[in-house]
This record gives structure tokens, C-alpha cells and sequence, in this order.
């Protein structure tokens, strides 16, 4: 027995000792919930937005803009962050993935299609039109491949935000108004693959550039929106003049979706 137990003490004095990793530091435990809490405030934003719409007038509704841009840039941003604290390996508990996405569902669909009927752009009983990119987004949140693994949307991806601040500022007819928020809810079930701006290449290195002076012009038109009646003209025609951006963004997209659907037929 005591042969036997000097073996058994000399094999596990010859076996590798285990080693324990540490753990995140709270340091960077701390930095990760920051990041998180640096997206909850799009929620935050959603929500003044809401009060806004609900308090109604047009001082109301350009401060509920201003908050979309906010919020707007906040999820800009806050996957870049993320990406450098590392959120996924320091609170894998947290998924700020769904986060995510529950503010942009808000602040991106739900609070913009609201503005838009609050706001009376759609009269005439074209309000209903409102259920097609409600439902269109909600089918494009839930799908799995919504984000394609090389870095693109498929399928329109729910900038109703952007389209409720067009609206506002052009003022166009109900039925026209209308015709638009149909056709980017079809695109919405259409497999083209959309520039995802915060990813990297030098096509989103390009289009960002072009984004921040689209946004600094944006500020511009939500400041000069007036306070007590419709957009007046220097809001309407620099919010016209801005659409060089949804233009570009368009096209470098199809373009970028002919050339994916080519290779697949080449292969």
C-alpha cells in the first residue's frame, strides 16, 4: 500500500498543474457596462421622443428630430466601442446584441411611424399604409440572416427615421408620401444586400465621410425648422439638396448586389 501510494503521489506530482485564467479585470468590467449604459440612452432618447410626439406642435417635433439624430448617432457608434471593451468576453451574460436591437426597433420604426401620423403627413385615409412598414420591420428584425456574414443589410433596412424626416421637410402629397412608405416596405422582403456603414472597407470608410456631412446638414435643417408652422423654404430645399446622400446610398448598394448576384453566377 505505501509502494502503491508513492505512485500515486509521484504521477500527480509528474501531471501538468492546471492553471486558472483570471478573470476580467473590474476595470474592464466597469468599461463594458459603460458601453452598454451608452446604449440604453437610446433608449432614453426614445422615450423623450415619444413625449414629444405625444405633446405635438411643430417646436415639439423639431426637438423629437433632434433626438432621432441622437439616437441615431449613438447606435453608430456604440458597436465600434463595444468591439474595442470587448463586451462579449468581459459580460458574456449580457447580450447587447438585443439590446440593440429593442432601441432601434423603437427609434427606428415604432416613434418615426408615429411621428409621421401624428404629424398628419398622411391624410385623405392613406394613414393605414403606416401597417405595411410596421409589419416589414418586424419581419426584417426577426430574420437571421438580416446581417449577412461579409457586412451588409438584406433587404431595406427600417430607416423610417430617416424617411419621417424627409417627409416632414418636403411635404409631399398624401398619395405620393404614401407610395413611398409601400415601396421601401416591399424592399423591406427584397434580398438586396445594403451598405452597413459601421463595418469596415473602404466603401463604409467612404460612405461615412459622406454620412457626417449629410448629418451636419441634417442639424442644419432641424435647427432652421420653425417653431410655429411647416418647414419653411431654406428647410425645404437644403433638405432636397440632401438627397445626394440617400441617393448614393441607394445606388452603391444595388450596385454592390448586382456585382454579388454576377459572381454567384459565375461560381
Amino acid at each position: 500500500m505505501i509502494s502503491g501510494f508513492r505512485l500515486r503521489k509521484k504521477n500527480q506530482e509528474d501531471s501538468p498543474r492546471r492553471t486558472v485564467e483570471p478573470g476580467p479585470s473590474h476595470m474592464r468590467r466597469l468599461l463594458a457596462w459603460a458601453v452598454h449604459l451608452y446604449t440604453a440612452l437610446g433608449l432614453v432618447a426614445g422615450a423623450g421622443i415619444a413625449v414629444l410626439i405625444v405633446r405635438g406642435g411643430p417646436a415639439s417635433f423639431r426637438a423629437a428630430f433632434a433626438l432621432m439624430i441622437a439616437a441615431t448617432l449613438i447606435d453608430a457608434t456604440d458597436g465600434t466601442l463595444a468591439r474595442a471593451a470587448g463586451v462579449k468576453k468581459v459580460l458574456p451574460g449580457f447580450d447587447g446584441r438585443r439590446l440593440d436591437d429593442i432601441i432601434d426597433f423603437l427609434t427606428y420604426t415604432c416613434l418615426p411611424l408615429l411621428l409621421i401620423w401624428r404629424t398628419d403627413l398622411l391624410t385623405d385615409g392613406w394613414a393605414w399604409c403606416l401597417f405595411a412598414p410596421l409589419l416589414a420591420s418586424a419581419y426584417g428584425f426577426c430574420q437571421t440572416d438580416a446581417k449577412t456574414p461579409d457586412g451588409y443589410f438584406l433587404g431595406f433596412p427600417s430607416y423610417w427615421n430617416i424617411v419621417a424626416l424627409y417627409l416632414y421637410a418636403l411635404q409631399p402629397l398624401s398619395w405620393a408620401a404614401a407610395l413611398i412608405i409601400l415601396a421601401l416596405s416591399f424592399l423591406t422582403f427584397v434580398p438586396i444586400r445594403y451598405l452597413y456603414p459601421s463595418q469596415g472597407g473602404r466603401i463604409n470608410l467612404a460612405t461615412n465621410a459622406l454620412a457626417a456631412v449629410w448629418t451636419a446638414l441634417w442639424l442644419w435643417i432641424v435647427w432652421r425648422l420653425p417653431d410655429d408652422k411647416p418647414p419653411d423654404g431654406a428647410a425645404f430645399w437644403m433638405a432636397l439638396a440632401s438627397l445626394f446622400f440617400p441617393c448614393y446610398y441607394f445606388a452603391v448598394s444595388w450596385i454592390a448586389t448586382v456585382h454579388y448576384w454576377s459572381n454567384r453566377e459565375e461560381d
